[in-house]
């Protein structure tokens, strides 16, 4: 059967600290998958945790273990075994109380569990007596099958039940076989559910890097192009600017010519407003002219943060190329381990049509010689 998740959920896993025995360590950046494992096959829980190849959590629940909440959304548990005390921050008190149920309702399960009983050997036989005195005894033990002779010289029948029995050595060859598969089977499923984890979560840390990567790069063309608009515009007012001064000083001048040859006083009113207009609207520019200044540096400003983001996004960028490398490494082990698996399950296969072929030779071999033992008997 193997090892197979029954439960999940996310959390910041922690552990305590080994030297001063009171501070968390965090041994997970980010959320991780926090699992309840169940084993058929020792009959045992785990809880495992793995954040991206590396185990972070491998506990057994034993009966003495109690999960203890400290906070809404904090829980923690002490592990013998491992020699360290576990701590798990979750998002909501309600994924805290479901976790924190799952862990007593598994340890109130390992306190009920009886422990397996050795099983004996079953011993069923038969015997005959010969004419000659001869006592056959037959003995089936945990579906082997021997033929002993007390006493008596016949050779013949000896050799007879001898031919009938099947090899011990061959039969236990063949349960060690299976148990050996059968562990194996166990540690590539283990294997394989460890790397499905760590493949999924790969995945999406590298689906929403990719998302922020892409609202970066559409915020830094926006400014971008915000930034040339600004400037252009910057431009353009400069130039009106500089034209709009050309035009007062031209207007000075012709003020000043006018007044000192006594010229029209109406001319030199005209002029004068004209001058008034004139130097209303370049401060008017001037004063445009600040704020897109100001604006600008803020852009600047802007643009040198992006320039930042542009680095941290080629950072993000050989992240996700490494973590489409782990993936795909990820899922050639994986479909490595499903290859071992499938060929696991062959040699099982195989192993138990030869175990169901040596049982039906076993039965006609005890069917010819309990046949024999009649005979014997009918003899005598």
């Amino acid at each position: 059967m193997g090892e197979q998740p029954i439960y999940t959920t996310r959390a910041h896993v922690f552990q305590i600290d080994p030297t001063t025995k009171k501070n968390w360590l965090p041994s997970s950046k980010q959320a991780v998958a926090v699992s309840y494992f169940y084993d058929s096959t020792r009959n045992s829980y785990r809880i495992i945790s793995v954040d991206g190849s590396k185990a972070i959590i491998n506990s057994t629940i034993t009966p003495l273990m109690t999960f203890t909440k400290t906070s809404q959304k904090f829980g923690q548990w002490s592990d013998g075994r491992a020699n360290t005390v576990y701590g798990l921050g979750f998002g909501s008190e309600v994924e805290l109380n479901k976790f924190a149920e799952k862990f007593n309702e598994i340890r109130e399960v390992t306190k009920q569990t009886p422990e397996k009983s050795k099983s004996g050997e079953v011993s069923t036989g038969s015997g005959s007596v010969q004419s000659n005195g001869t006592v056959v005894k037959t003995t089936v033990t945990n579906n082997y099958v021997s033929s002993n002779q007390t006493k008596g010289s016949d050779q013949n029948e000896d050799n007879t039940s001898t031919d009938n029995t099947i090899p011990q050595s061959s039969l236990i060859n063949l349960r060690q076989g299976g148990d050996s598969h059968s562990a194996t089977d166990s540690q590539l499923k283990y294997a394989n559910d460890r790397l499905k984890i760590a493949l999924a979560q790969s995945s999406a840390n590298a689906k929403k890097w990719e998302t922020e990567l892409q609202t970066l790069k559409n915020n830094n063309a926006k400014l971008t192009t915000a930034l040339q608009e600004s400037t252009a515009n910057v431009e353009e007012w400069k130039r009106q600017l500089a034209s709009y001064k050309d035009e007062s000083s031209r207007l000075k001048k012709r003020i000043i010519e006018l007044e000192s040859t006594g010229g029209d006083t109406t001319k030199v009113s005209v002029l004068e407003k004209e001058k008034t207009d004139l130097e209303n609207r370049l401060s008017s520019v001037e004063s445009d002219n600040r704020m897109k200044e100001q604006e600008i540096i803020r852009l600047s400003r802007r643009v040198d943060d992006l320039s930042t983001l542009e680095n941290q996004n080629r950072t993000l960028e050989n992240r996700i190329k490494s973590l489409q490398q782990e993936n795909q490494s990820f899922q050639d082990a994986l479909q490595d381990m499903r290859s071992q698996l499938q060929q696991t399950r062959q040699k099982e296969e195989r192993q138990r049509q030869d175990s169901s072929r040596i049982h039906s030779q076993l039965g006609q071999k005890l069917q010819e010689v309990m046949q024999l033992h009649n005979q014997m008997g009918n003899h005598v």
